[in-house]
């Protein structure tokens, strides 16, 4: 599976961005997705996941019900709506897949792919 993201960019602070994520290979309507961050000095960090089906999703505590990750199996495209940002997921973002049945229990350790970061900049 080969990631491709897009949709980074600067935006104020209550202001919203999507990013969008196309994935390339014979199995994505198989593949678990998601999102994760990373912000100047600090650990890369999960942000979203989503079933192979789209059927169950998972957030962070940071950015529930103001974050949505949709999949969209037809397209091999999944998207991270991002709404009510703030400074503090000022970050670049990496989009994520894996082929692991646990994906949604265990992100962090069962990605198998990633694409490259998309930044996201929210000014105060």
């Amino acid at each position: 599976v080969q990631l491709q993201a897009s949709g980074g960019g600067l935006v104020q602070a209550g202001g919203s961005l999507r990013l969008s994520c196309t994935a390339s290979g014979r199995t994505f309507s198989r593949t678990g997705m998601g999102w994760f961050r990373q912000a100047p000095g600090k650990e890369r960090e999960f942000v979203a996941a989503i079933s192979w089906s789209g059927g169950s999703t998972r957030y962070a505590d940071s950015v529930k019900g103001r974050f949505t990750i949709s999949k969209d199996n037809a397209r091999n495209t999944v998207t991270l709506q991002m709404t009510s940002l703030n400074p503090d997921d000022t970050a670049v973002y990496y989009c994520a897949a894996s082929l692991a049945i646990d994906w949604l229990a265990r992100p962090e350790s069962t990605t198998g792919y990633w694409g490259q970061g998309t930044q996201v900049t929210v000014s105060s």
